[in-house]
């Protein structure tokens, strides 16, 4: 089915199933997938997409924190392309897909709401999910299956808050990554030089030039010291 179905992934070649009488889950059938080489045509499509809509796209995510007590935190986030800006995260031990509608509220009040969101197909985004997207007047951009890099700017996000701050610390509760996030996001808006932002903040960060007078360096801790911004002080 799958070789001479080339569209087809794990929900159809299952509903197939099903009708010949066949019981396995859906699950089973996507690890048993031949694996297929990239269409580069439809890459393309999608890449030509992305650059013509940066201005109007907006992704969304979650990510796994495990805490010291080994249980199972989820984070959730939303980011916009165009400054690669996060304007909103929270995080939770039960994600629903009511709790994911609920956040969407809160990252979009009023006329705030991007032209497009992107997001991967797992199964709670979609149901009431969906439904809260497209009343905001958003057009839902799912991902193709197994296919990770469509959604390359949330997922090198989550890459980098691993690298500059989860991987040093332990995690005690939601409330302790709530705070961790908050001061990791403020540095990550504000202050952070991004490669894909000719070396700029997401929330713009002029140049401070050093004035005619004695100055001095000084450094400032972000993330609670494992980052610092640099400034310019006056001196006596």
């Amino acid at each position: 089915m799958a070789r001479e179905n080339h569209s087809w992934g794990a929900p159809r070649i299952h509903g197939e199933l099903l009708k010949l009488g066949f019981y396995v889950s859906e699950r089973t059938i996507s690890r048993c997938l031949p694996k297929r080489e990239p269409d580069e045509d439809k890459v393309a499509k999608w890449k030509i997409f992305l650059k013509n809509h940066m201005d109007s796209i907006a992704a969304m995510d979650f990510f796994t924190v495990p805490t010291v007590l080994f249980r199972q935190l989820y984070g959730f986030f939303i980011i916009i392309h165009k400054r690669r800006q996060i304007i909103h995260f929270a995080m939770t031990f039960n994600p629903t897909t009511a709790w994911v509608a609920q956040q969407l509220r809160n990252a979009f009040p009023y006329d705030t709401a991007p032209k497009y969101l992107i997001f991967d197909r797992n199964s709670i985004f979609s149901g009431l999910v969906l439904k809260t997207v497209k009343s905001f007047d958003i057009k839902p951009v799912r991902t193709s299956y197994r296919s990770p890099w469509q959604n390359g700017i949330a997922e090198r996000w989550v890459g980098s808050c691993r690298r500059e701050l989860l991987d040093h610390v332990i995690v005690f509760g939601d409330l302790h990554l709530y705070r961790l996030f908050k001061d990791y996001v403020s540095y990550y808006n504000e202050d952070r030089c991004h490669y894909s932002l000719c070396k700029d903040a997401p929330e713009h960060r002029p140049v401070q030039k050093r004035s005619e007078g004695k100055a001095k360096m000084i450094s400032l801790p972000r993330v609670g010291g494992l980052h610092h911004r640099y400034e310019w002080k006056q001196t006596a």
